[in-house]
């Protein structure tokens, strides 16, 4: 009989093995496409909220362990001397907690109860937006380092997540609750995206050696970290800019600008990833504080909407 202590043990590396702590990826984007259909179309059911989040948060548990089995495969993992709490892979395969058969097994069940969501909110609906969606998802999701597409391993891996985690999550959490598409939710989706897409880009550096030996070509192994870090600092500035321009064209609410309260960090984050781009754990704050950014700059764009609603 299994004890207690030992079921806790197990549910901690399944944790680790799917890195359950970066869902705030999935729930951000998933809240404000809900929170946008409930001020401009005044419909939020919270049902759908909860089933769109858990259709969204499997697939993402999917593409975390799928990631894992085929970086093992390329053994882009085992080459990587420098694993931090952020990159690197779960290494549960690498510490023998898991087998890599095992994590192939809990990705291709993760995505099959993903798509099962998936399918039940799309028989709900008249159309099939919902299934197309979900379809999209599943395929990058899957291929992004699945053989042969390997995605992430061609130079747009970054773009890649930002659609993924920007445009068509919040674009789907918004549809399954107003039935239809929006462009202000489009607008709200891109600096999410990009902040999503900068989480992954910053992890990536301490990556580069293991991710040049397999020909994984990161924006990082591209350009070359000096070069990199220069683009990174421009995105991050970027999605200050698109909310600034959104909010005079009126495009979002101008209560989105809150979200310049979150310019104290940024400045923080570019000051310790100029000076520490070339190393592992001085570079770390840099990497939880772009997280950190997603998470504030998401919240305060959901409560600039929920504002705009009340007032």
């Amino acid at each position: 009989m299994i004890s207690f202590k030992s079921l806790i043990a197990r549910l901690k590396i399944w944790i680790k093995a799917t890195r359950a702590p970066f869902l705030t990826a999935t729930l951000m984007p998933v809240l404000l496409g809900a929170v946008i259909s409930w001020s401009e179309a005044g419909r939020f059911d919270i049902l759908t909220f909860f089933m769109v989040l858990a259709g969204v948060s499997l697939l993402h548990l999917a593409a975390n362990t799928c990631n894992d089995y085929f970086d093992h495969v390329t053994k882009n993992d085992w080459l990587n001397k420098n694993p931090t709490p952020f990159s690197g892979g779960s290494r549960v395969i690498q510490e023998g907690m898991i087998s890599p058969r095992g994590i192939l097994v809990a990705s291709l069940v993760f995505f099959c109860a993903g798509s099962l969501v998936g399918l039940w909110l799309n028989h709900r609906m008249a159309t099939n937006v919902i299934l197309f969606l979900g379809i999209t998802g599943v395929f990058l999701g899957f291929f992004y380092t699945a053989l042969p597409l390997k995605i992430g391993y061609r130079g747009i891996g970054e773009i890649i997540v930002g659609f993924c985690f920007g445009p068509l999550v919040v674009m789907g959490s918004y549809y399954a609750q107003a039935m239809r598409f929006s462009w202000t939710a489009f607008w709200a989706s891109i600096p999410v995206g990009i902040l999503v897409a900068l989480i992954l880009f910053i992890n990536e550096f301490p990556d580069y050696e293991a991710d040049k030996m397999v020909n994984k070509n990161t924006f990082v192994v591209l350009l070359g970290k000096e070069k990199a870090i220069i683009l990174f600092n421009i995105f991050l500035w970027l999605v200050y800019i698109i909310i600034a321009v959104c909010a005079i064209f009126r495009s979002l609410p101008w209560i989105s600008l809150i979200t310049f309260l979150t310019i104290p960090l940024a400045f923080r984050i570019m000051e310790v990833s100029r000076k520490n781009f070339d190393k592992v754990d001085e570079l770390l704050p840099a990497n939880a504080g772009t997280i950190g950014l997603h998470i504030m700059v998401s919240f305060l764009m959901s409560v600039s909407f929920l504002l705009k609603a009340l007032f």
